[in-house]
């Protein structure tokens, strides 16, 4: 028996079991990547799904169906299932679940009899009333508006158009100018309200009891320009209920948020007209934690991913 063959056959083989073992680690590294690359692309498509969804949330959960299910097409060819599911978080159907499914292929892991792996991802999110809001305009709404309380709650849509004074302070069909910023020690003057009404506040914006700034006219400096500049554009408002104190002690208590898409605006003496509608608005805020947390109901709603 020769003996250096022998170990020469046996090494051969070894070498033999070794490639194989490392080619099939090798296999399992690409396509377990590939896998993983897949799963991302998935979860951004039941994120984007999800978000979508929850934008027509909790008025039309029909139209929050149809629309997770359009998206997730959109965004990922080749699904094998899409499920939407709807439940309350606060209230009922604010909150919406998408979980899409997809094979992904494997390609070295087919020499092994892996021709592919099933993928999945879910997404939950939730819409709700906001605590603080972004972007808001310096411009207060008296909650006795007749548009936010003659449909049984607010009216909203171009069929309920309306022109609003603003700088009537106090008055429930008007608007009243308002200092966003408590730390600019009474009044933020013409510009700053000019440069909020263009771009809207860009701090977060809470709840609370806010300042008249009535030193400022709707024919200062800038005001009118910059409430001509929003014409055909959505703006935030504050809802307030009570007003108190006078002048520059003047105190608006906002209580929430609403929506105003605004079609013209003209000049009267000191004052002003906007002309528009209040509507449902998507809006950039951090979502109240109850149901009542937001304040009333109006229509201005942010929306964010929970799960």
């Amino acid at each position: 028996m020769n003996v250096k063959r022998t170990q020469s056959g046996q090494a051969f083989v070894i070498t033999i079991l070794m490639l194989t073992a490392l080619l099939g680690m090798a296999a399992l590294v690409l396509d377990v990547g590939s896998w993983f690359r897949a799963h991302r692309s998935l979860q951004a498509t039941a994120d984007a799904a999800a978000l979508a969804g929850a934008q027509e949330l909790p008025d039309a959960p029909g139209n929050a169906n149809s629309l997770a299910n359009d998206y997730a097409a959109k965004n990922q060819s080749g699904l094998t299932g899409v499920t939407v599911n709807l439940s309350q978080s606060y209230v009922p159907n604010d909150t919406i679940r998408v979980h899409v499914t997809k094979p992904a292929e494997g390609f070295f892991s087919k020499v092994f009899g892996i021709n592919s792996v099933d993928e999945g991802a879910a997404a939950t999110a939730r819409t709700a009333g906001m605590k603080s809001a972004l972007y808001v305009a310096p411009i207060v709404v008296n909650q006795q508006h007749p548009m936010l309380n003659n449909c049984g709650g607010p009216c909203f849509g171009p069929t309920y158009q309306t022109t609003i004074p603003v700088g009537s302070t106090g008055a429930p069909g008007a608007f009243g100018l308002v200092n966003l910023d408590p730390q600019s020690g009474g009044t933020s003057g013409a510009s700053t309200l000019a440069d909020w009404i263009r771009n809207g506040f860009d701090k977060y914006l809470d709840i609370g009891s806010y300042a008249s700034d009535p030193g400022v006219k709707f024919n200062s400096n800038g005001i009118q320009d910059a409430m001509t500049a929003r014409k055909g554009t959505e703006m935030l408002f504050p809802v307030y209920d009570t007003l108190t104190g006078q002048g520059s002690n003047a105190q608006y208590h906002i209580i929430g948020w609403v929506g105003f898409f605004v079609t013209d605006v003209n000049k009267q003496g000191n004052n002003g007209n906007v002309s528009g509608y209040f509507t449902r608005v998507i809006w950039t805020g951090i979502q109240a934690s109850s149901a009542g947390g937001g304040g009333p109901n109006l229509g201005a709603r942010a929306v964010q991913l929970v799960d």
